[in-house]
């Protein structure tokens, strides 16, 4: 059973009147950088030298699995919810996990029953774990009061796509559920982006999956633009062309990273990885002909207030 959890801590980033909170699950073994993204040569990490400490290991990429928790126009909201604990996984990294992720969210001032919102960015295994949990053997939706929020093009992807028996058995225990409780709501994202609360949008950001969303959270001083798996790691930004094993649409993929980072670099807007490792945050930065992050660690800040 995997228990393995990063270190404690609920770090933040403040944009003026919203906090965004990183909710911990897991370090992510270091074998899932070359499976994820196998053309991420020991060269390109070694001609993106500021990717170390933080973000690689000598040649070995660093992941995590983590979630970000907003209160913003006095809602709670929820971006992604992870893997999820004691599901059968086909990765053996996800596979039966026991952390403390929910005592974090609480900790963090987001209890289950307290959450308004949930924004899942698209419908992949290690992004709607924590939608269910467990309760007298059936999976129950984690938070009973939320309106769960995806892409209308992704849920109708996956209403007629071919899946093999791992996928089928995530949609069984983190999808089904939600969708049978009434609380799963798919919206049209058009091009522009759809506004679903205030100071929250839900970016078109297809190619990993063919409606997969990106989601800005707009504060009074700044913006911050949450990846999804629109980029899962700091050398993208340095080698956008790098995909990822599994990309639906490889060519969509570099696309929408190559049109996000050009919106976002030198600017003050924030990018907050969903599979960035501790720092997770920072701004994008012109590094000759390519990109690279200049991190932004976040700080501890006080649990929401009611």
């Amino acid at each position: 059973m995997n228990t393995a959890t990063p270190a404690q801590g609920h770090p933040a980033w403040s944009l003026g009147g919203t906090v965004v909170r990183r909710i911990d699950e897991i370090v992510l073994p270091p074998q899932t950088g070359p499976w994820l993204l196998p053309e991420a040569t020991a060269e390109m990490i070694d001609e993106a030298a500021w990717l170390r400490p933080d973000f690689a290991d000598g040649g070995t990429l660093l992941l995590a699995s983590h979630t970000f928790a907003v209160q913003v126009g006095g809602l709670r909201v929820l971006v992604d919810t992870g893997i999820g604990n004691g599901k059968a996984r086909a990765n053996p990294a996800w596979n039966g996990l026991s952390t403390d992720y929910l005592r974090r969210l609480t900790d963090a001032g987001f209890p289950p029953d307290s959450v308004d919102l949930v924004i899942t960015t698209h419908l992949h295994t290690d992004h709607v774990g924590w939608n269910t949990r467990l309760v007298d053997g059936n999976w129950r939706p984690t938070f009973p009061h939320a309106r769960y929020l995806t892409s209308r093009a992704e849920w109708d992807h996956w209403a007629t796509a071919e899946m093999d028996e791992a996928r089928r058995q995530m949609f069984r225990d983190s999808v089904a559920p939600v969708r049978d409780s009434g609380q799963y709501d798919p919206v049209d994202v058009p091009g522009q982006g759809r506004e679903v609360a205030d100071g929250i949008r839900l970016v078109p950001a297809p190619g990993h999956t063919p409606g997969q969303i990106a989601v800005e959270v707009r504060g009074t001083d700044r913006t911050a633009l949450i990846t999804g798996d629109s980029i899962h790691h700091p050398v993208q930004l340095s080698h956008p062309h790098l995909t990822s094993c599994v990309d639906i649409d490889a060519e969509q993929a570099v696309r929408t990273r190559a049109r996000l980072l050009e919106q976002l670099a030198g600017t003050d807007r924030l990018l907050l990885g969903t599979h960035f490792p501790d720092p997770t945050g920072g701004t994008v930065h012109t590094d000759g002909t390519r990109y690279r992050l200049r991190p932004e660690p976040g700080t501890a800040t006080p649990p929401s207030a009611d």
